[in-house]
């Protein structure tokens, strides 16, 4: 049905512009949208909580949902249609077709999370394949799956033109995620450590210090000040490659997962000297 309504859309010459979500929308998701307005004039979003990029013991069972308020967000956004796919409409009866990437899941969330990126890369493929979108539009807070979709698309031979948005902040810094509703009041102010870590390198890097380990390390120390923190990763990478920068001499991505209470929180920001 909606590759059928994409194909009627392509026959009208109308620029079909994709956002896929998990849904649980938040300013975060709305400006996407309102970035999506810019390059075309049929915008989908979709709403599909994957359960191939969840690992054993994540949170697929309790991730926060609420379709209807969703879907009454999208309306006021101008949003032209709506996908919202169950599990067994996209994964069939002996579905075994997965979507690999063979270097940029090994770094980061991927080193972690090892099916994560196999389950991104596979549904969002397939969405692609329904949606049959021109343009869609991704997060940078979600940095590695922005990178990791941009190599799919090249290697694929998709044509579509992939957006890199602007990650969206509470007004103290917190970026903003649907997981932040698992935080108390206690651990929503250590989770602001993730911020001022980003900052405080972007402040080392201004004034001259190219050792990434010593920013790395000033971060760490940051973060573990703060109660109920438990730091995944920290790094600072090739901003294309993901691969670990010693000196850093050019721009280049920081990145970091800390745990915080239940929420695995991620951030990320460009350090440029």
């Amino acid at each position: 049905m909606m590759q059928a309504r994409s194909d009627r859309m392509r026959r009208q010459f109308k620029t079909i512009v994709f956002i896929p979500t998990m849904g649980f929308l938040h300013e975060g998701h709305l400006s996407l949208i309102k970035e999506g307005h810019k390059y075309g004039d049929d915008m989908v979003v979709s709403i599909f909580v994957n359960p191939t990029q969840f690992g054993p013991g994540e949170d697929l069972e309790s991730y926060p949902r609420n379709l209807e308020r969703d879907l009454v967000l999208l309306q006021k956004e101008g949003v032209n249609a709506v996908f919202t796919p169950d599990a067994k409409e996209i994964y069939g009866k002996e579905f075994q077709t997965y979507v690999t990437l063979e270097k940029l899941p090994n770094y980061l969330c991927g080193a972690s999370r090892p099916i994560h990126f196999r389950g991104v890369a596979t549904i969002v493929a397939k969405l692609f394949n329904t949606v049959k979108p021109h343009v869609a539009v991704f997060g940078q807070k979600d940095y590695q799956q922005l990178i990791v979709v941009r190599q799919m698309v090249r290697d694929l031979n998709f044509g579509i033109e992939i957006i890199g948005a602007p990650t969206v902040r509470e007004p103290d810094g917190l970026a903003m995620s649907s997981r932040n509703t698992y935080l108390t009041p206690k651990q929503r102010i250590s989770a602001l450590s993730l911020y001022k870590s980003l900052q405080k390198a972007k402040e080392l890097t201004k004034s001259g210090i190219q050792d990434a380990a010593t920013i790395i390390d000033a971060a760490t120390e940051l973060i573990q000040s703060y109660p109920e923190t438990d730091i995944d990763y920290i790094a600072i990478c090739d901003t294309e490659t993901l691969v670990d920068i010693q000196t850093i001499n050019g721009p280049v991505q920081m990145l970091l997962a800390v745990q915080v209470g239940k929420a695995r929180l991620i951030d990320n920001m460009l350090l440029n000297p």
